[in-house]
């Protein structure tokens, strides 16, 4: 018997080589893929990390779209969207819109109304109001309507007379068009939050009820009670 191994130890030990080498050449590739594997999972996972902490402050808004739309109706929105985002939602502007008078780049809030004219409705709207010429030009883009959140120029603020004039006929204080003098004047509204109402609907567009003042950073409850009988839209 041991005769017989000495006979054959070399090849015993050939093969046994030539085993290892073969079980390692298949064991190492299936590590390398394994690697990799593990490596594309991680950095999926960290992506959707990433993905979902950057969406964590976004919240959804409601948004009312009327007129010159394809798809006229109620839309929920990101609150980061702007106004030609909620138009687009709703199936993109009609063959007869006219976009003159809106700030389509104007961020969207919960409960905002946007309006799309047509061109006769503008037509006529501006020819009624004094301007031949059919543009907003002369009436600063005002829109018919008070309500439509997305007009560059409320009718309120601008409309042949201003809030201006009609505030020193109220002897009210226009909070879409008061200067930060003007502002100043009211009870508890100092150059700080007068700057504030400025930078306020500068950036949301002018105020469609008094009450909206409160939307602003530091004007509560108990300053409007103050304030409320003195100032107008």
């Amino acid at each position: 018997m041991i005769n017989y191994f000495k006979k054959y130890w070399k090849a015993l030990t050939l093969f046994i080589c030539v085993s290892l080498i073969i079980l390692l050449s298949y064991a190492l590739p299936t590590t390398k893929v394994s690697t990799k594997v593990d490596e594309k999972m991680s950095i999926t996972k960290k992506k959707v990390k990433e993905k979902e902490s950057d969406n964590k402050d976004v919240k959804t808004v409601f948004v009312d779209v009327k007129g010159s739309v394809n798809n006229p109706g109620v839309y929920e929105l990101e609150s980061d969207k702007r106004v030609i985002d909620a138009i687009n939602k709703a199936g993109g502007l009609s063959k007869n819109a006219d976009t003159i008078n809106l700030n389509l780049s104007k961020k969207i809030n919960d409960e905002m109304i946007i309006i799309v004219y047509s061109k006769v409705e503008l037509s006529t709207y501006y020819k009624n109001n004094g301007n031949r010429n059919a543009t907003c030009a002369s009436l600063e883009c005002t829109c018919p309507d008070d309500f439509n959140s997305a007009c560059i120029s409320n009718k309120l603020s601008t409309n042949n007379t201003t809030n201006k004039s009609s505030s020193k006929t109220s002897g009210k204080v226009s909070i879409n068009s008061a200067t930060k003098e003007e502002l100043t004047t009211l009870s508890g509204i100092g150059d700080s939050k007068a700057e504030k109402i400025i930078s306020y609907r500068n950036e949301n567009g002018n105020f469609t009820n008094l009450e909206d003042i409160k939307k602003v950073p530091g004007i509560g409850d108990s300053i409007y009670e103050k304030i409320k009988d003195k100032i107008t839209l």
